[in-house]
Order: C-alpha cells, then sequence, then structure tokens
C-alpha cells in the first residue's frame, strides 16, 4: 500500500465514523431547531430567502444557498434524515482528504500522537474563527450578501490555517507574530453585517442552534483527526510489515 492509497483509505474510513456521529449530534440537538425555526419562517412567507438546513451545522456550514419556493427539498420525516445524513458524511469524508492532504503537503504527518491536535486545529479553522463574525444561522434570520459572507468565510479559514500550520511548522517567535496577525486580521476587517430588519425567530432559538452546530462540528473534528492519526500509523505499520517479511 502506497503513501496515497493508505492516507486516501484512513481519510475515507476517518471521515465515515465522524460523519455518522455528527450525524446522530445533529439529529438529536441541531434537526429540532431547524424545524422549530421553519415553522417561523413559514409565517412570513418570503418569496426568495437564505435558507440554513440540516446541514449547516457541518464543517461546511459557512455557504447557506438561496432558493425559491419552487425548488425540491427533501420531504419531513425518513426523506429528509436520509439525505442530511449522506450530505454529512460526504463532506465529513471530504474534509478528512482535506486534513491528510494538508498534512502531506506541509510535511507534518497526522499520527495517533498528535492525531487530536490536527482535530482541534481543523475545529478552530474551519468552525470557531469563522463563528466569530458569521455565527451559525437559522432559517427566517436576516442575513448579509451571500458572496460577501463566503469571501469573508474563505478568507478567515484560509488565513487561519496558514496561522497554525505556520506557528507548527517552524515554532518561533517570528511564526507566532506572523501567525497572531493573519487570526486577527479578518475580524479586524469585519464580518458582513446583516441588515437591521426584524426577525420572528426568537433569540434564544438563535443561540441554542449556534452552539448546538459547533457542538456538532466539535464532535466530527474531534473523531476524525485522532482516528485519522490512528488509522494513518496503525496501516503504515502493517505497510513496514509486509515489507519487512517480503525482504526476508
Amino acid at each position: 500500500m502506497n503513501l496515497f492509497r493508505r492516507i486516501f483509505f484512513a481519510a475515507v474510513l476517518a471521515g465515515l465514523a465522524a460523519g455518522l456521529a455528527m450525524s446522530a449530534v445533529q439529529q438529536w440537538r441541531v434537526a429540532p431547531l431547524i424545524l422549530e425555526a421553519e415553522t417561523y419562517e413559514g409565517q412570513e412567507a418570503p418569496a426568495v430567502h437564505d435558507h440554513a438546513d440540516a446541514t449547516a451545522a457541518t464543517p461546511a456550514a459557512a455557504h447557506e444557498h438561496e432558493h425559491d419556493e419552487d425548488a425540491w427539498a427533501p420531504q419531513d420525516g425518513a426523506e429528509r434524515i436520509l439525505y442530511t445524513v449522506l450530505a454529512d458524511v460526504l463532506a465529513a469524508i471530504g474534509f478528512a482528504l482535506v486534513l491528510a492532504a494538508v498534512s502531506v503537503l506541509v510535511g507534518l504527518p497526522v499520527t495517533a500522537a498528535n492525531g487530536i491536535v490536527w482535530g482541534l486545529g481543523g475545529f478552530i479553522v474551519f468552525q470557531l474563527a469563522p463563528a466569530f463574525g458569521l455565527p451559525p444561522e437559522l432559517p427566517g434570520m436576516p442575513a448579509a450578501d451571500l458572496g460577501a459572507r463566503q469571501l469573508w468565510w474563505w478568507g478567515t479559514v484560509i488565513a487561519t490555517g496558514a496561522a497554525l500550520l505556520g506557528i507548527a511548522k517552524f515554532r518561533n517567535w517570528q511564526a507566532i507574530a506572523a501567525g497572531a496577525v493573519l487570526i486577527l486580521l479578518p475580524h479586524v476587517i469585519g464580518a458582513p453585517q446583516p441588515p437591521h430588519e426584524p426577525s420572528a425567530v426568537p433569540a434564544h432559538l438563535a443561540t441554542a442552534f449556534a452552539a448546538s452546530a459547533l457542538s456538532a462540528g466539535a464532535v466530527f473534528w474531534f473523531i476524525v483527526g485522532p482516528l485519522l492519526g490512528y488509522l494513518n500509523t496503525r496501516f503504515a505499520k502493517a505497510e513496514a510489515s509486509q515489507t519487512r517479511m517480503v525482504h526476508a
């Protein structure tokens, strides 16, 4: 098993397990809040709106999409749960592959010993840092321009990721200073702010959703990091053992 195959299979398995765990947390904590918020959204009955559906608790939660009343959507119940779980698992595998690819590119392999650190880094980069400016939003809540939000989210992710990788790679005061600047820069610039419009969604519901969405994301990252490291280490040891047997 070469390096690419080993990392690929480790990432897919880790992403699958973490995605299923995250989906369970979503159905328990996040989905009920979304369904409740949709009752308020229905009262306003907008023709076109930003709609954060059940995938809003995933690491890709930064991008809400616009749709109209005629757009297809899964039926409530088993169909909706199935599509949500499928989307979560696919997104989880994708983020696990990104984590693995970045580790190879920067020369910092994910191992059983440092997997939790990689998981923490992923949570900070993709969830916590963007949430300071763009907290997860429920249906019916006012939101800034979608393009502006996406641009700020990507800028925050890239800046925060580069900062953490630089600190981990070089481990000197210059890297720490540059990293601090990069981490603070998107927040100094400021995230796009929503218009000052009234919302029927209660404040306590929005707060509970943001906390639950971040909790679901934390579950994902703190499973995928250590599990990816464990599988990567185990596959590497198995490959080394097979090589020794061949040459014995």
